[in-house]
């Protein structure tokens, strides 16, 4: 397939699902992504993320990771509980590392302060599930998760606008892949 064909194909989903995504529901306190962002033409193309869309994304990621994996800590197995303790550990240092840069006025974004809908229903899921139906749901969950914030810090570290966000998200990059490759092993017996 062609370079411009694939780009027509990207628009032309683009244009039909964004009328569907200007209702996607946000919480009054979380800033909705981009709708390119939002769609995944964004990450299908590589472009680097505006800095607000990946504040909000970094921010509801480590959010997500922290609620999920305090699920884990008490419905897991011994590998998933270990795993999550790390994820909550982690993911608080990064969550307050962000939160620093906003603060601190070095980054001109708004942080959300909860999590979007998308996001919140898959905690809502996993609550719901219990013995090897949360070890699915929760192992499955943090690959996809982890997929995700590998493609989010790599666009924003090669060609982010702001200069202390992209040495934030080149400094992270490294810990989300190995969150990654650690994930992907959740699952191997």
């Amino acid at each position: 397939m062609t370079r411009t064909a694939l780009l027509g194909g990207i628009a032309a989903a683009f244009l039909v699902s964004s009328a569907s995504m200007m209702a996607t529901a946000q919480t009054p306190t979380t800033p909705a992504p981009s709708v390119p962002e939002r769609t995944g033409v964004n990450s299908t193309l590589g472009v680097a993320p505006s800095t607000q869309d990946f504040v909000t994304q970094a921010a509801i990621s480590d959010m997500a990771e922290i609620e999920s994996s305090k699920l884990a800590v008490a419905k897991g197995d011994a590998k998933d509980k270990a795993f999550a303790e790390k994820m909550i550990k982690d993911h608080t240092e990064t969550s307050a590392e962000l939160k620093a840069l906003v603060g601190g006025g070095k980054v001109k974004a708004n942080l959300p302060t909860g999590m979007d809908a998308a996001h919140q229903s898959k905690i809502d899921k996993l609550k719901g599930l219990s013995g090897a139906d949360f070890k699915k749901a929760y192992d499955d969950m943090q690959v996809a998760a982890h997929k995700d914030a590998v493609s989010l810090f790599e666009r924003y570290s090669k060609s982010g606008e702001n200069a202390d966000l992209k040495a934030f998200a080149g400094k992270t990059l490294p810990h989300l892949q190995m969150h990654l490759k650690m994930a992907e092993d959740l699952s191997k017996k």
